[in-house]
């Protein structure tokens, strides 16, 4: 499958719902390197889809570009509703910014690293985007973290700051703070890299529950029994392409393109 193709909607499964994310024909250069090559992707309502390859691949790329962190060379994304396109020169347009912003408010990202406030409490880095982008009060913004933190098991943990945390209680923290957005999709970017690999286990098992109970999830990843366990869609990116796309059984387990088996044969062997 090209990235020019798209998923058929009756290959999907039941459970999910309408398009929540649209990207069209992105691409991007920096200087003269090509790193994504017109990738196309429909991302539906409580559809949970991870995102393989070796690194270079324009994975991460890709995942920066559909909020817009990386700003595309070429292409449109829309997200609910709210569209954003390809502006190099965007900085200068006021327009762009507005949607761009926009944008962002529909899309709640988690980073490898974990990029908490150092001098803030749990609570207060799941209060602050909320109280000051959202607009909301002191008390409801309380309430989304209590729920939040509860949620992915740091209830205990609101008032400790991050130097007072482990590497998984960190990146759980950064969940929540994504969740308390109330994003329609939220995007992973290698969540488990930093992490010691003792404590990678606690973190995926708050991503497979949020992929269970129908969270809409785009995920960059090499955690392939996460991928397998979760996903609803795998998509394999080589060389700024999507060369397969479907099931996570059938692509992980059966790949059909050669490159995706390849990969798969490489990565296995190094694991």
């Amino acid at each position: 499958m090209t990235g020019n193709d798209l998923q058929p909607a009756g290959s999907l499964p039941p459970h999910v719902g309408d398009v929540v994310l649209r990207a069209r024909e992105i691409e991007k250069y920096f200087g003269h390197n090509h790193v994504l090559r017109g990738v196309n992707l429909d991302v539906r309502q409580r559809e949970a889809v991870m995102i393989i390859g070796r690194s270079g691949s324009g994975k991460t790329t890709f995942l920066r570009c559909l909020n817009f962190l990386e700003e595309p060379t070429v292409g449109w994304v829309e997200i609910d509703g709210v569209r954003a396109d390809a502006n190099p020169l965007g900085a200068r347009d006021r327009g762009h910014r507005e949607r761009v912003r926009r944008l962002r408010l529909n899309a709640g990202m988690v980073f490898q690293e974990f990029n908490l406030f150092p001098h803030m409490t749990a609570l207060g880095n799941c209060t602050e985007a909320p109280m000051r982008v959202r607009g909301l009060d002191r008390r409801r913004a309380e309430e989304l973290a209590d729920r939040f933190l509860a949620k992915v098991g740091l209830a205990d943990k609101r008032n400790e700051y991050p130097s007072r945390l482990s590497g998984g209680q960190k990146q759980r923290v950064a969940i929540a703070r994504a969740l308390c957005m109330e994003p329609r999709v939220l995007l992973f970017d290698e969540p488990t890299s930093a992490l010691d690999p003792e404590l990678i286990g606690e973190v995926l098992q708050v991503m497979e529950e949020l992929a269970h109970e129908g969270a809409t999830m785009i995920v960059v990843t090499h955690e392939m029994h996460f991928a397998r366990e979760a996903a609803d869609r795998v998509i394999f990116m080589e060389e700024g392409i999507v060369c397969e796309e479907g099931p996570p059984e059938q692509v992980l387990n059966a790949p059909e393109d050669e490159r995706t088996r390849r990969f798969l044969r490489r990565f296995l062997n190094v694991e």
